[in-house]
């Protein structure tokens, strides 16, 4: 069992192109989750390029490289950092993760209408594990930066690019655009993300 600590940001403008080391597509599922934050996810990775260059492990995160994982996330406990009220209060997370075979990710993303999918990008940025998540069909324009720190007190120095913090926002998190996407979105609440995200685009 490992702690993730990691803060999110809704991305604004391509500046952060010019940091990408490497990039691949993630196909997640859920195939359960509560209203606490637990969350049972199956991912499927493919298409990388430059594996070799990946910051991130299997282990730490399966976001990078081919493979699948069956991944468990809770809540943290008082004594982990969790507990926390306000913004940002989903900061710290446990986290159990599990390789398994690709044929079995398949299978288990068969089982579920609760998916999503979107291309990863690892950044050369310095002061934490930086990737930028640049979603796909019913959550897409949505593109959001999330950087992996040692310790929640950790200070980020944030890239011109990133937007609001969406760190606690529930509604915004994967397993939430997994089982409401965007598309589904009353016009309303979706056209006030778009203009935060600074969008023309249309989500049909």
């Amino acid at each position: 069992m490992g702690l993730e600590i990691e803060r999110r940001f809704l991305v604004v403008g391509g500046g952060w192109r010019r940091h990408v080391r490497w990039q691949g597509r993630l196909q997640q599922g859920y195939l359960a989750g509560g209203a606490d934050g637990f969350t049972l996810r199956v991912r499927l990775s493919s298409q990388p390029d430059a594996p070799e260059a990946h910051p991130r492990s299997p282990g730490a995160d399966a976001g990078s490289g081919d493979g699948a994982w069956l991944t468990i996330k809770a809540p943290a406990t008082a004594e982990q950092g969790g507990g926390e009220a306000g913004p940002g209060s989903g900061l710290v997370r446990q986290e159990f993760e599990y390789a398994i075979p690709a044929a079995d990710a398949a299978a288990l993303l068969a089982l579920t209408t609760q998916c999503l999918s979107k291309r990863r990008h690892g950044l050369d940025l310095e002061g934490g594990d930086w990737v930028v998540d640049v979603f796909e069909g019913a959550n897409a324009p949505l593109v959001v930066a999330e950087v992996e720190l040692s310790s929640p007190g950790q200070a980020v120095t944030l890239p011109d690019w990133c937007g609001p913090e969406l760190t606690g926002r529930h509604e915004l998190s994967n397993a939430a655009l997994a089982h409401s996407p965007l598309a589904c979105w009353p016009p309303e609440r979706r056209d006030a993300l778009l203009q935060a995200l600074g969008s023309n685009r249309k989500i049909s």
